[in-house]
């Protein structure tokens, strides 16, 4: 849903962008294709954020449609930055974006001093009017050249977050389903040892149930057409489905159901501009461990049921 809506605003903004040149208002695309040549390196520079919008009133209506909850576990030391991996993706991502790029769940009073970022598709920054947007909440593309720059300001203070499992992850976005595609996604982990950043784990309760998706294992037709599709396009359609606007029996409108996002204490990180492949693995493995108690300690709490664990692929 995230995606699909993105390439949707995507293409309204585009259209926008070209049917101004052929209206009296010409100029105004014309001005913005200059800034746009001016300013085309500030995406990985960081961003532009833009706290009124991260304000925005309608963020809190969004969170409490839900609603969405951020839970603190441990102090993030506002002299450090630090690089957090937010699961699962889920099909909205809505816990990672109301929590990372508004102010609805008050992040800064949670954590002051820090200034999160969160990474997205670099194709969506290429986009006239759009990339404005979305760096107005403190988005940057998903590249090694922008992580680096939020990752080595020597003032500290920074929080860069990542959904490691991606588009590719939304596929097996269900109710009930705590399938993470994580087993061999260590470019992350390789980043925070190569600028000495504490990874933070960080897992959504609640983030996969607030749509269904039609069945599509691994080796079916559907699943074949949508790896394809996302390999092509950088984004994945998942088939999904929720309640209607006036009845809940279908529609794609997601359910109502409470997402809270947990995150845990820093994991300390030893600096190495070269690692080798043995040293990623043990943090990566180190990683994994350190998420899997954050979801054993507090799954009870959002009625999870006792036999449900974490599934790594």
């Amino acid at each position: 849903a995230k995606s699909l809506l993105a390439f949707l605003s995507a293409q309204c903004c585009t259209a926008a962008f070209i049917a101004l040149f052929f209206t009296r208002f010409w100029l105004v695309s014309a001005l913005y294709a200059t800034w746009w040549l001016i300013d085309r390196e500030k995406p990985s520079k960081g961003g532009r954020r833009i706290h009124i919008v991260r304000n925005c009133i309608i963020w809190r209506y969004m969170r409490d449609y839900f609603p969405i909850t951020l839970v603190k576990t441990a102090e993030l030391d506002p002299r450090q930055n630090y690089l957090l991996g937010f699961h699962p993706h889920g099909v909205l991502a809505a816990g990672a974006f109301l929590n990372f790029c508004t102010e609805a769940s008050d992040f800064s009073t949670l954590f002051p001093g820090i200034t999160p970022h969160l990474m997205m598709l670099s194709l969506w920054f290429r986009i006239p009017f759009f990339r404005d947007y979305v760096m107005s909440g403190g988005l940057v593309p998903s590249d090694k050249e922008s992580a680096s720059y939020v990752l080595q300001k020597p003032e500290g203070g920074n929080l860069l977050a990542i959904i490691v499992g991606g588009a590719q992850e939304a596929l097996d976005a269900r109710p009930g389903s705590f399938t993470l595609l994580l087993k061999n996604r260590k470019g992350f982990v390789r980043l925070a040892i190569q600028h000495g950043t504490p990874l933070v784990p960080a897992f959504s309760f609640g983030e996969n149930d607030v749509f269904d998706q039609v069945e599509n294992p691994k080796g079916s037709w559907l699943r074949r057409i949508q790896h394809r599709l996302q390999q092509i396009m950088g984004i994945s359609l998942p088939l999904f489905h929720a309640r209607g606007i006036f009845q809940y029996s279908f529609g794609l409108i997601p359910y109502r159901r409470p997402i809270c996002t947990v995150v845990g204490k820093p994991i300390p990180v030893q600096k190495k501009h070269r690692p080798s492949g043995e040293e990623v693995d043990q943090v990566h493995q180190k990683y994994l461990n350190e998420l899997s108690k954050l979801f054993e300690k507090h799954k009870a709490k959002y009625n999870i049921p006792e036999d449900s664990h974490l599934e790594f692929i």
